[in-house]
């Protein structure tokens, strides 16, 4: 049986304080569920989301990390510094990385050899854009970014993959892939893995859906046989509608 997830990306949003209340209000609100929940808070605010999610099921998450063990690069975290503050899960590959910050498939592939040497939890982000998908090359692209930026892995390291498709269209657009149109790429991405890995990591890597899940669609989306959960944005900002979602996958 593959893990259930519904992970929260906050991205550059709540301060201190902030994050403070929200993990509060989410913490008092959250259903028995065996599905396992993780919130990506801000760099600054990480250490503080570990103390306090200590004593509950909660994980907490990094939203990147860089290649580097150390070194001359002003304003990034190594994994070593994310492990010193117990956070041993890190998002890799998000569409906005890869479109702001330039981050290459190559780039991601050594992210992720540096995360899986200190062996963290990574959720690999991937994903369309909408040319792609209008001029039919979103399985291409879907392909070639797993291909380039993961691939090379070791089939033990599997045990620390989590995939998320989000395609870049749905993405903060109020746009979603329909129910139908997400199995179709989910199930094409354990097809992919199952053609280089074997039918046994295929069928027990957790492959998320990322791309504006509100609580009036998640049960849906959440209802089809290759979706495994969500990694949330906006939605996770607020506790009432994450945890929402949270329950559309009970």
């Amino acid at each position: 049986m593959r893990q259930k997830i519904v992970a929260g990306n906050w991205k550059m949003n709540k301060n201190a304080e902030e994050t403070q209340t929200l993990l509060q209000d989410l913490v008092s609100k959250l259903p028995q569920t065996e599905a396992q929940i993780i919130v990506a808070p801000t760099f600054v605010n990480l250490a503080s989301a570990v103390n306090q999610l200590k004593n509950t099921s909660v994980i907490v998450a990094a939203q990147n990390m860089h290649q580097a063990e150390n070194g001359a690069y002003t304003g990034e975290i190594s994994a070593n510094m994310l492990e010193s503050i117990g956070v041993n899960t890190v998002i890799l590959g998000h569409s906005e990385r890869r479109s702001y910050f330039g981050e290459t498939d190559s780039i991601l592939a050594y992210k992720v050899d540096t995360a899986l040497k200190h062996n963290m939890k990574i959720i690999f982000c991937f994903g369309e854009e909408l040319k792609d998908r209008q001029d039919k090359q979103h399985f291409n692209v879907v392909e070639n970014q797993l291909r380039d930026g993961l691939f090379h892995i070791a089939n033990e390291a599997w045990n620390n993959i989590i995939l998320a498709y989000e395609p870049v269209w749905a993405i903060g657009t109020g746009e979603t892939a329909t129910p139908e149109q997400a199995q179709e790429m989910h199930e094409f991405i354990r097809e992919t893995v199952r053609h280089t890995f074997g039918s046994s990591i295929a069928e027990n890597v957790s492959i998320l859906y990322g791309g504006s899940v509100k609580p009036d669609n998640a049960k849906e989306i959440f209802g089809k046989p290759d979706v495994d959960g969500g990694l949330i944005g906006g939605a996770a900002l607020k506790a009432d509608d994450f945890v929402a979602i949270i329950n559309g996958i009970i």
